[in-house]
């Protein structure tokens, strides 16, 4: 009799559990949705606001960096150059590209390290070296002593190259299963993004710069891993962190005697599922594994041709990305390589009489040059870009 009871109580707390289970499975699945209403970022207008807090990716709901901080990015991006294993400026040396952050960014870095490898126009001295690895969230890797760190290492020297030559890195780190409050959450990582930051400055030396990217869209998720609208706020972590750095926060200063790299945006990723975004992208399900949340191989390559896309164009990876002389200096209107006084007039000239530009300046790409907003075009929302630029530089 005891023995049935036992036995039938088991069965009963197996059930019970395996009910559980299923219904947690059933919850995540309800979950994932085409789309959640939620406004990217970089589309959002300035009387719009997620839980009070303004979009866009930089401060006063801008979509590109500016001013000062530009200036400052640009004198940083200069300085990257071919360094031997001593980090030692040298002819035959490397840049190496890392990149850093979970098993998501690991899967996108490899297909980036291939499109890079292949692309006609990269530097032959950078190289992308994929150091993300599965698992590794913003929580495990904010400690200086974590393993992770260690593989990287070992990825570099199985490669020939040291943490000397690592000059410029792409970071995308979430946590994981994050329950409760999103902006709590958020606020947490924009915490540990600091630290890592901080670890990345003293490990490699010569790393100026770091680019920043959020989740891409979590919306699919069949699992509690990383769902809405978690990934969704992970672009406010990003968004802060670089905020607090233009605002001087003593925790993430650079250059000579700084404690960070600098820090701008590289790739920003999320978009509403279908909902298209404002340049067009949008996330389907074909583009993520079974469990919704991992990219597949079709999602991996996105994020791979975006991220190439960015370092190929965005003014201060270009300027190093690319082979020596193709990489336009953003405010350079005369081409001589700098930023002064004697870029007023040819800007001008290239804002009212393009077709005079190019006779005068065959060399020089307008739009490459004189697009300080970044939106694609040459025109009158120029004007007080270049101006800041031309004075903090």
């Amino acid at each position: 009799m005891l023995r049935h009871h036992l036995r039938t109580r088991a069965n009963v707390t197996v059930a019970a559990a395996a009910a559980g289970l299923a219904a947690v499975a059933l919850s995540a699945a309800a979950l994932a949705t085409d789309s959640t209403g939620l406004i990217p970022l970089s589309d959002m207008q300035p009387d719009q606001n997620y839980k009070s807090f303004p979009g866009g990716l930089y401060p006063d709901n801008a979509n590109y960096v500016s001013g000062r901080h530009l200036a400052h990015g640009l004198h940083l991006a200069q300085q990257i150059r071919p360094l031997n294993t001593a980090g030692q400026p040298a002819a035959n040396g490397r840049i190496v590209l890392l990149t850093v952050g979970m098993s998501n960014t690991s899967q996108e870095s490899a297909q980036f390290v291939t499109l890079a490898n292949a692309f006609a126009d990269r530097n032959p001295a950078v190289v992308v070296v994929n150091g993300a690895q599965g698992g590794q969230t913003a929580a495990i890797i904010s400690d200086p002593s974590a393993q992770f760190w260690t593989v990287i290492d070992q990825r570099l020297a199985q490669q020939g190259l040291t943490a000397a030559q690592v000059q410029a890195v792409w970071y995308k780190e979430a946590n994981a299963s994050p329950t409760g409050d999103d902006i709590a959450y958020a606020q947490t990582l924009r915490a540990q993004h600091e630290a890592i930051m901080q670890i990345i400055r003293t490990r490699y030396a010569n790393c100026r710069i770091v680019y920043g990217s959020s989740r891409t869209y979590g919306g699919y998720a069949e699992t509690a891993l990383n769902p809405e609208p978690y990934a969704y706020v992970s672009g406010f972590s990003v968004k802060w962190l670089i905020q607090d750095q233009i605002a001087g926060d003593p925790g993430l200063t650079y250059g000579a005697g700084g404690v960070s790299p600098w820090l701008q945006w590289g790739p920003y990723l999320w978009a509403d599922g279908l909902t298209p975004r404002s340049d067009g992208l949008i996330w389907v399900r074909d583009d993520f594994g079974a469990d919704g949340t991992h990219p597949s191989a079709q999602g991996a390559l996105k994020v791979g041709n975006m991220l190439l896309s960015f370092f190929a164009t965005a003014p201060t990876a270009r300027l190093w990305f690319l082979q020596p002389g193709l990489g336009a200096l953003l405010g350079d209107m005369n081409g001589d390589g700098n930023i002064d006084g004697f870029d007023v007039d040819p800007f001008v000239l290239a804002l009212i009489d393009p077709a005079a530009f190019a006779v005068q300046y065959p060399d020089v790409d307008r739009v490459a040059v004189g697009d300080l907003n970044q939106d694609g075009e040459l025109n009158g929302f120029d004007v007080g870009p270049f101006a800041e630029l031309l004075i903090a530089y």
